[in-house]
């Protein structure tokens, strides 16, 4: 049996300021917060064995209620992190990550290509598939990150499916050690 991993997609967070690199320490907004615990029903009914999460704490912040609810703690993975971009926050920020979309390759500055994304995320889906077998893992994660994964999974997912993507969002794959070798 596969393993089952359940992202969700961390809710709305406090808006990055223009001009300064993002934060890790960057929480959710209140509404935010609330949204993450409207969640927790949802999230208990998958069961899952572990919470994995981005060390970032708007994804912690979205999944630890439903850590909390299941008695697990929130384990941080750091390749789990967003997107590496490599662009400040700016107000040509969407014209830019929609280069980069229909330009995986290219890496502004010093930042990850969405190629070189894509690779990282399919190590980490394996390293889950690989630590926690036939298991269901639940992990706190951000909308590019998800994007990737679910290409990463033989699905769809483009810039205009990643703008479309709700906050919080709870999207599911299967992955096996097999499969993703």
């Amino acid at each position: 049996m596969p393993t089952r991993i359940v992202f969700v997609r961390h809710a709305q967070s406090v808006r990055p300021q223009f001009g300064v690199p993002d934060s890790d320490e960057r929480p959710l907004r209140a509404d935010g917060l609330v949204a993450a615990q409207e969640l927790v029903p949802r999230l208990v009914e998958f069961a899952p064995a572990v919470v994995l999460s981005s060390p970032q704490l708007r994804a912690v912040q979205t999944v630890a209620p439903a850590a909390d609810a299941l008695g697990l703690p929130v384990i941080t993975w750091p390749e789990l992190r967003e997107w590496e971009s490599g662009l400040i926050p700016s107000a040509d920020w969407v014209p830019l990550v929609a280069h980069s979309w229909a330009n995986p390759g290219f890496a502004h500055g010093s930042g990850e290509s969405l190629d070189t994304f894509t690779v990282r995320v399919r190590k980490a889906l394996a390293r889950i598939a690989a630590e926690y077998p036939d298991a269901t893992v639940l992990v706190g994660s951000h909308g590019t990150f998800v994007s990737r994964a679910l290409i990463a999974a033989g699905h769809h997912a483009d810039f205009d499916s990643l703008g479309a993507m709700p906050m919080p969002a709870i999207y599911e794959i299967t992955s096996s050690r097999a499969a993703d070798a």
